[in-house]
């Protein structure tokens, strides 16, 4: 057996992205780099995601690569080591390790958190990084644009705290104390103001409508000044001062715009593409060839503003989804032995006892052992209204804790809390690529060389061939070259894509690709399953009925002193029902539990029976005909009858259904105000429970006595005459989920993340409607902005071959269709669930 080395995989976040071009040069500049695997980019989400040998290629070679190309490198998210071990015929073992930059466990380490200011951009926290870095004794400086806060590693006995804060300021920014690992103690609403501070400025940072924006950020700055400069340029002009003083203005304009489009437009032509900032460079070159300065500045500033509107843009999306996310405390409250100590989330265990105070949020998964509050789940399951916790009850990290006091159980680690599964699975969805988004990049990929050529040929042949002036096609030719890249096509899907998923998470609906979201929009069929899905999974009382001299009030209070103890379904049902009616239950004497048949107990020296007709029968009861006739009606409506009685009569009966969810019929008629024209119920239950169901929703169709493999052909069935939909608890029903063109879950977020396409969280049916509306509009969107596009491209191709366009005009046209489409795929973002 041979040992493969090692090997490493690294997921980064990159920021100056402005298309998909952008996201295939990043990948085709690290695929060139020996000892890599391989390299995907998101630009939806602007994560790189490498893997690599660390024998050949070390991690700062992969970020000088990435910031040679003209991007910067905010820090690594995730890092994963996989040791695969080949050979023929045998198992691969993967270990999978979540750590910073080092995969080398480092002993007497401390390590420290801190709020910075005065980064305006990711380069910025490059900066501090490499600072940090360079210090001896530090092992370890990540630090994060977005939330603006850095986590530095230290051996104590080389360096101090102060020597870190120092060399912070020392590179021209702020540091606002965090918290430490060693440290036990913390203002837990200090931290939470810090945070929302920190998504604040990034929100600001990202806001081209706030003046600040464009004299502290670089980009904003550059714009200025090539601005300034082609101000100035004109004045000259204007005054007729001699030409090299408006040349000298314009150069100034071109040089500062200009040289980041010219320095990553040359690495493109070293890696043998062309992206829109290498034809670009070529375009202004040309124009200065010919002598028209003006409009070689003016199509720089253009370029720019344009690039830097539409950036910040999509990274408003980016942000916006950031924060709504960036939920859960960096630090928890913990009962250590008889004392409650701070500590980072990370270092706290399952099993512990965290403690919450009201106004603080709730730090990781667990179970309620103390306590009792009203908790704002709204982050999690997208429910406005606030749901009271008491011990039992399960609550979720990021939740904000509104009134009392708790302690809570925890049941999962901060990787493997909801929230972190959400975030996984937004941040997966939001980099995934629909079908809409594979055809144009596809599309893009002939476009642009087919359109050089042309652009190639229109500046050789007219003056070659024809005898025309060589000028006058050259320019020609350079107006092609801009209109050559299809930028505003290849980011018309995922813009669409990430503003929707970001919406729907913030409803609490799920998508897990835009595959799903896509298909969602298509949806012609929609199957349910019955348990779980249109009902509640659970028993409760339909009906009490009396048969004697005692009370429906008696009967149910008999009933439920008997059952009280009793861990089965329909017990507990019971139990519940007299609990909502305020029904005082004593202790029965001589509990006797019958399996199979019912219990047996005396109470106020009474011998009664609660259970099934077999139970009675035994003791010698016989069934009246009154009684017989109650049984049948009830059985006919899908319910379970429970008969109450002593040895010598009975006394009533309760009669108990899986109950139908509280929206299920509102949700099913939203469903047909779309225009759904199929709505069927699948289930494995008797055909009169199943009819019975049916009609209380509204479903016309409806499939009974269904075993799994009878629902899986089913969905067959149905997907012959359009795109289906499945629906279940995702918890059975596993064949029909998978067969279904798309699969929907509701019930615990757990289970539902791993089964299904699209998970409502929370369970609330009506979220269904909602998803399939916004899938809709989504796909409405990606049409108008693909046909939008193309039809902008024709048309400038046209009037550009017939030279009624310029060098500005065609810019202006390329970087407008790109804002134009971005601002209307970012209307999905402002999507609510306002009911159908």
């Amino acid at each position: 057996m041979t040992q493969t080395p090692s090997l490493k995989t690294q997921i980064l976040q990159v920021n100056g992205m402005d298309c998909g071009s952008c996201a295939k040069t990043i990948e085709v500049g690290l695929q060139q780099l020996r000892g890599v695997t391989e390299a995907s980019v998101s630009f939806a989400t602007g994560k790189v995601r490498i893997s690599y040998n660390p024998e050949d290629l070390s991690l700062k070679t992969i970020y000088d690569r990435i910031q040679a190309l003209g991007y910067t490198v905010e820090q690594s998210a995730e890092v994963e080591s996989e040791q695969k071990t080949h050979s023929c015929g045998c198992s691969h073992d993967h270990a999978h390790h979540s750590d910073s930059h080092s995969l080398v466990e480092i002993a007497d380490t401390k390590s420290l958190q801190a709020q910075i200011g005065g980064m305006d951009c990711g380069s910025c926290a490059k900066t501090v990084e490499v600072g940090l870095r360079q210090i001896p004794g530090v092992w370890e400086a990540s630090v994060n644009f977005a939330t603006q806060r850095m986590q530095v590693s230290y051996n104590p006995q080389q360096v101090n705290e102060k020597t870190i804060y120092d060399q912070v300021k020392a590179l021209g920014y702020t540091v606002e104390v965090g918290s430490e690992s060693h440290s036990h103690h913390c203002d837990h609403d200090h931290h939470q103001h810090e945070q929302d501070k920190a998504v604040s400025k990034i929100a600001q940072q990202s806001d081209p409508t706030n003046w600040k924006f464009w004299i502290t950020n670089r980009r904003g700055q550059g714009v200025i000044l090539t601005g300034v400069g082609l101000a100035l340029g004109l004045l000259a002009q204007y005054l007729a001062l001699p030409i090299w003083i408006a040349r000298a203005f314009y150069g100034v304009g071109i040089v500062i715009a200009g040289y980041p489009i010219a320095r990553i437009g040359l690495l493109e032509l070293r890696l043998r593409r062309a992206d829109m900032n290498l034809l670009m460079t070529i375009s202004v070159i040309g124009a200065l060839i010919l002598g028209d300065w003006f409009e070689g500045a003016l199509v720089v500033f253009l370029f720019s503003l344009g690039t830097t509107l539409q950036v910040l843009t999509f990274d408003r999306t980016r942000n916006a989804i950031r924060a709504l996310m960036n939920l859960t405390p960096a630090t928890a409250t913990v009962k250590r032995g008889n004392q409650e100590v701070t500590v980072p989330v990370e270092n706290v265990q399952v099993g512990e006892i965290l403690t919450v105070r009201p106004g603080g949020r709730v730090a990781l998964d667990g179970i309620v052992v103390s306590g009792s509050s009203a908790i704002d789940q709204s982050p999690i399951t997208g429910e406005s209204i606030p749901e009271d916790k008491e011990a039992g009850d399960t609550v979720f990290a990021g939740t904000l804790n509104q009134s009392g006091f708790l302690e809570v159980k925890v049941t999962h680690t901060a990787k493997d809390t909801t929230v972190a599964k959400i975030i996984h699975l937004v941040e997966t969805a939001q980099g995934s690529r629909a079908p809409s988004q594979q055809w144009v990049d596809k599309f893009a990929g002939v476009y642009t060389p087919i359109v050089i050529v042309i652009a190639i040929a229109i500046a050789l042949i007219p003056p070659l061939v024809f005898a025309q002036p060589g000028n006058v096609w050259f320019y020609r030719a350079l107006v092609m070259l801009v209109i050559a890249c299809p930028c505003a096509l290849v980011i018309s899907t995922p813009v669409s894509i990430v503003s929707a998923i970001g919406a729907a998470t913030r409803q609490g609906v799920l998508f897990k690709g835009g595959n799903a979201l896509e298909t969602a929009g298509h949806l012609t069929t929609l199957a349910f399953d019955k348990t779980g899905t249109i009902t509640q999974g659970l028993p409760i009382v339909q009906k009490i009925y009396s048969l004697g001299n005692h009370s429906t009030h008696q009967v149910l209070q008999i009933a439920a002193i008997l059952e009280q103890h009793s861990e089965h379904p329909l017990a507990k049902a019971i139990v519940a029902k007299a609990d909502e009616l305020s029904i005082d239950l004593e202790t029965p004497m001589n509990f006797t539990a019958l399996p199979g048949k019912g219990i047996q107990a005396i109470w106020s020296e009474i011998v009664y029976l609660v259970g099934n007709r077999r139970l009675f029968s035994e003791q010698g009861i016989s069934l009246s005909g009154e009684t017989e006739t109650l049984l049948a009606e009830i059985e006919q409506l899908g319910q379970i009858p429970v008969l109450v009685g002593t040895k010598q009569e009975i006394l009533g009966a309760i009669a108990l259904s899986d109950g139908i969810r509280l929206e299920a019929t509102e949700a099913i008629r939203q469903l047909k105000r779309l225009g759904l024209k199929q709505l069927v119920m699948l289930t494995g239950d008797r055909d009169r429970v199943a009819r019975q169901i049916a009609q209380q929703v509204e479903i016309t169709e409806y499939r009974a006595e269904l075993l799994p493999e009878d629902k899986l052909q089913e969905i067959q069935q149905l997907r012959r005459s359009g795109v289906v939909g499945m629906i279940g608890d995702g918890i059975n029903d596993a064949p029909a989920l998978a067969a279904a063109d798309i699969s929907f879950a509701v019930g615990g977020i757990d289970i539902a993340l791993e089964t299904a396409d699209v998970v409502l969280v929370g369970g609330d049916l009506r979220r269904l409607a909602y998803a399939v509306n916004l899938s809709r509009r989504t796909v409405s969107v990606i049409q108008q902005n693909v046909v939008f596009s193309l039809v902008t491209k024709a048309l400038f191709l046209l009037l550009g071959t017939l030279g009624f366009v310029g060098l500005a005009v065609a810019v202006l046209a390329d970087t407008g269709t790109s804002l134009l489409v971005t601002a209307n795929g970012m209307r999905l973002f402002k999507s609510r669930n306002t009911g159908v």
